[in-house]
């Protein structure tokens, strides 16, 4: 009968009506549904009812493990009393020449006797210019630059604000394991392998030294690591 889909349409939207305000009725014991992790969850899930929205800024989604913005600098974890530790950079400039926009400049740092120092003296990415494709991160030998997850750069200044140098962009260690932990797992085991490789001691044809098997759990931890998709 003529009629008869549009009614059904407002019946589903009349009852995602109704059950947006019985949620919240639910949720009230709870802390409220609105700005509720444990709410936001269910109702992004199969499970949820009523509204779907995610009242942004008060709510965001979780960021996946592999999502990639503006790239950061890893360094040591700084020692007490100090804001930075050692850079894992060591202005190579490999990152800057496989950039494809070229949105990234670095100053070598220099010894007392003029001679060229394996770390930077100044590091800078615009980030307007950034494409966020990760070939920094790819190509770079030392996994000194990492890609991070904070999007929320927008400001109204772009001359100070959106021309990163080397104080904005270093992060220690510590945050790159825990905005990825897979990733960061992951490449610890493959720095683990390649040092147990360089290592290890020569033993007689056919036996197996103690070096030897923790090579090879430390070759099927990266390899198990690898194969979950955890690297790449």
């Amino acid at each position: 009968m003529y009629g008869v889909g549009i009614l059904k349409g407002m019946a589903v939207t009349f009852r995602h009506f109704v059950d947006t305000y019985l949620d919240d009725i639910h949720w009230l014991s709870r802390g409220g549904r609105y700005y509720n992790d444990d709410a936001l969850q269910v109702r992004q899930g199969l499970n949820g009812r009523g509204v779907k929205t995610v009242f942004y800024p008060e709510e965001k989604l979780p960021v996946p493990e592999r999502f990639r913005f503006v790239p950061f600098l890893v360094t040591e974890e700084p020692p007490a009393g100090q804001q930075w530790g050692h850079d894992w950079c060591t202005s190579c400039g490999i990152c800057a020449k496989v950039c494809p926009p070229q949105c990234i400049w670095i100053e070598r740092g220099k010894k007392p006797n003029g001679r060229p120092k394996p770390e930077p003296e100044k590091f800078f990415i615009d980030i307007d210019i950034c494409m966020n494709c990760g070939l920094c991160a790819e190509f770079c030998p030392f996994d000194a630059i990492k890609m991070d997850h904070d999007y929320e750069l927008a400001s109204y200044d772009r001359t100070t604000a959106h021309i990163h140098d080397k104080e904005r962009l270093s992060k220690p260690i510590s945050y790159w394991r825990e905005i990825a932990p897979q990733k960061a797992e992951a490449e610890a085991a493959a720095r683990d392998f390649a040092k147990a490789a360089k290592k290890k001691p020569r033993g007689k044809r056919g036996e197996e030294t103690a070096q030897d098997q923790a090579e090879r759990i430390a070759e099927a931890k990266a390899r198990q690591l690898i194969y979950r998709g955890a690297l790449y």
